[in-house]
């Protein structure tokens, strides 16, 4: 089967289907609902093993010196979706929750418009959205006063 040695996917009916479903999920609507799924499946998931065993903090740099990193909140985001909490979601981690939406939707041409972009612009656009989401971290945990 073409395809199936580049994505490592077994060879077969089941490989067939994981080849067109990685194909798929590059383009146009049907992309955007896989992706989508994918995503929410994940969700539910970690959701799911949180009630039942919560880890506490995930991020290593907020463990040992309790500062959080500018992607602390992510598994938070994709927690509380599972949870059907989207507004704590997007509290969490405004950033996270945008780049889970720029994901979803990049098959639609999102994209080919990111990458469209000059590097040195996304380099800048990246560092806006980090520097943000690690001031929103720290005033969200009470390390910054605003």
């Amino acid at each position: 089967m073409p395809g199936a040695a580049a994505t490592g996917a077994p060879r077969g009916a089941l490989g067939g289907l994981v080849v067109r479903s990685l194909t798929a999920s590059r383009h146009g609507p049907s992309g955007v609902a896989l992706r989508v799924a994918a995503m929410a499946t994940a969700a539910i998931g970690a959701a799911l093993i949180h009630r039942v065993n919560d880890p506490g903090v995930l991020c290593p740099l907020r463990a040992f010196t309790g500062i959080p990193c500018p992607l602390c909140g992510g598994t938070t985001v994709f927690i509380e979706m599972g949870s059907g909490r989207p507004v704590q979601a997007v509290l969490a981690n405004p950033v996270a929750f945008a780049g889970a939406v720029a994901v979803a939707l990049a098959p639609l041409g999102w994209g080919r418009r990111w990458w469209a972009l000059r590097p040195g612009i996304r380099a800048w656009v990246l560092g806006t959205a980090l520097l943000g989401s690690e001031l929103w971290q720290l005033a969200r945990l009470g390390l910054l006063r605003v």
